[in-house]
């Protein structure tokens, strides 16, 4: 995939975050598959595999799950994987869901913010398709015109059982489950899944749960919390008034490892002319040059304290062409060697990453004093 491809994906917002792909190697593997060959067979990189904030096409990713469910001869592999996903692959989303006062909560700010994971995904809460009483639909899918991939939608309606699940009871009350396909899959299988009858070629993916459902409170949240990711939700979603330094850097972190993250694409993906970006970040006393050098040191950083990653991969990861780059970018932040780094700091077994966590530690101190602010 050409640079030009790669601007026109991220430019129509068609992108996904790789914490969509939580759970996949795992799956395939222990179905005997080889996970790397078939995201590279779809086009997608192989560090989606094992980090949460690449940003990769939706299409790309939903052609992995359905290779994969193919040549695994695998028809169930959404709901097999959904079963090694959880909250915190939405990042600060997964927070204010959390400390979410009642579930009409956690749907509010859900179908506001998940945008922020999958440009094309939508939660929403519809009339129930069938009339009855006492039953609302909470819909959840693609968007209208666009297709329904089988595995993706899958997964996504399992995780969102599983999420509510998890957030109220095992007993929810789900009706029924309306797929928009008959899948491949025996039917008995996703009703052992969800524990509730199976509805195939409806109009649309939902769940059918009691209209009740949504007033069910939650307990054990924290209010401070829930205050400073919604806050910082909105900073990442603001209007053009808002700060946008923190955005800037924001796309840059999920562009590292996807295309060269230059100002250009950020432009594009903020949807503001490159010149006028320039000059609010200069109004803002940074610069795009400075915001990049910032991300690349941290995740630099992250990836050589944090995993074993070859360190071409890891200059890659960062968007640079060459080791001998990283090796001169190294001295200049650290005054040291990638090499000697990574031998020197805080190194541990092999694990996923989630630029998501500093925010995390550093929301639950600010919490713990008192203040909302982000």
């Amino acid at each position: 995939m050409t640079l030009r491809d790669n601007y026109l994906i991220l430019n129509d917002m068609s992108v996904i975050r790789s914490a969509g792909l939580r759970g996949f190697r795992a799956t395939v593997a222990e179905l005997g598959g080889d996970a790397e060959a078939l995201a590279t067979a779809c086009g997608l990189p192989v560090a989606a595999l094992d980090t949460d904030d690449l940003l990769v096409p939706d299409q790309a990713m939903a052609a992995a799950l359905e290779l994969a469910a193919h040549q695994l001869n695998c028809p169930d592999l959404g709901l097999r994987i959904s079963k090694r996903q959880d909250l915190d692959m939405l990042g600060p989303l997964a927070l204010a869901i959390r400390n979410s006062p009642s579930l009409a909560d956690v749907l509010e700010c859900s179908s506001r913010y998940l945008f922020l994971h999958a440009r094309s995904l939508s939660l929403t809460l519809e009339p129930d398709p069938y009339g009855d009483r006492g039953v609302i639909a909470l819909r959840y899918g693609v968007q209208p015109g666009m297709p329904t991939p089988i595995q993706g939608t899958d997964l996504g309606l399992a995780f969102v059982h599983r999420t509510v699940q998890r957030l109220v009871d095992d007993r929810y009350g789900l009706r029924s489950v309306e797929l928009p396909y008959r899948p491949n899959a025996p039917i008995g299988t996703y009703e052992e899944f969800f524990g509730a009858s199976v509805r195939v070629d409806r109009p649309s993916a939902a769940l059918r749960v009691p209209s009740n459902l949504p007033n069910r409170p939650l307990t054990g949240g924290d209010e401070n919390l829930h205050r400073l990711a919604m806050a910082f939700l909105a900073e990442q979603s603001g209007g053009a008034d808002a700060a946008i330094e923190p955005k800037v850097r924001a796309a840059v972190q999920q562009l590292l490892g996807t295309a060269p993250p230059e100002i250009g694409t950020v432009a594009g993906l903020l949807t503001i002319h490159p010149r006028t970006l320039q000059r609010r970040l200069a109004a803002e006393s940074t610069s795009f040059a400075a915001i990049l050098d910032d991300v690349r040191r941290d995740a630099a950083r992250r990836y050589l304290t944090t995993t074993d990653m070859p360190m071409g991969q890891v200059a890659s990861l960062i968007g640079l062409s060459e080791q001998a780059t990283f090796t001169r970018c190294a001295r200049r932040w650290w005054g040291t060697t990638p090499t000697a780094l990574r031998r020197d700091g805080a190194h541990g077994p092999t694990q996923r990453h989630n630029t998501w966590s500093g925010f995390h530690a550093q929301g639950a101190t600010v919490a713990r004093e008192g203040s909302p602010r982000v």
